[in-house]
């Protein structure tokens, strides 16, 4: 994953992300962004856009403007004094967005869950967005849990985790956590309003006998 501004880009799983929420983009425009990052900082010319994302075909440049103002108004980049897309008259385009920085992996070995009942919900390298929210990466249908409830967020440093003003709170071993992250540990007691789970962490990897689902 890198990350550039307040942005998280995968290509990978061609996910963006901005303040851990994802961003809908059309194939062709994920594509754009994905050339803009791997160039940065340097002005992609219109004729190498034109031959990467339309190999062998003829489009005009009215296109190209086209798909960058799509990007744009996806990426709410409006303001033509500050552009996280630049235009470079008769030349290219280029991000604008500081450099991006490859977030550092989890060693392989190292795995982090939360446990349901019997069900066990994988959490992935970076953020993890808990809650009712179908663009949660840990998704529970529980009345008491809001539609952006938490975050967890993982990282080679650790495992933390923030409320993001639910209405029924986030509790961690019993204590309601107000702003900021706190850091979890293997065995903490999370409870998402009523709905109660518990963190675990393994250099072994996860055990195989628990059932992996979602509520």
């Amino acid at each position: 994953m890198l990350r550039f501004g307040a942005f998280e880009f995968d290509a990978v799983t061609r996910r963006l992300r901005r303040s851990g929420v994802d961003i809908h983009l059309p194939p062709k425009a994920f594509d754009l962004l994905a050339l803009l990052v791997e160039a940065t900082p340097r002005v992609v010319p219109k004729r190498e856009l034109h031959e990467r994302l339309w190999p062998g075909g003829t489009v005009t440049d009215a296109t190209l403007v086209a798909l960058v103002k799509q990007l744009r108004r996806a990426m709410d980049d409006r303001d033509r004094g500050a552009r996280l897309i630049r235009t470079v008259h008769r030349v290219g385009y280029a991000l604008e967005a500081g450099p991006a920085r490859r977030e550092r992996a989890l060693p392989p070995a190292r795995q982090c869950w939360l446990l349901v009942g019997q069900r066990r919900l994988p959490l992935s390298a970076g953020e993890n967005l808990v809650g009712r929210d179908a663009a949660a990466q840990v998704r529970f249908e529980d009345s008491s849990v809001s539609r952006r409830h938490a975050r967890i967020t993982v990282s080679g440093a650790g495992t933390q985790i923030e409320d993001l003003g639910s209405k029924n709170g986030t509790f961690l071993d019993g204590l309601r956590l107000s702003v900021g992250a706190v850091p979890l540990r293997d065995g903490s007691r999370v409870a998402f309003g009523t709905l109660v789970a518990t963190f675990h962490e393994s250099g072994g990897g996860l055990p195989t006998l628990t059932h992996v689902g979602q509520e």
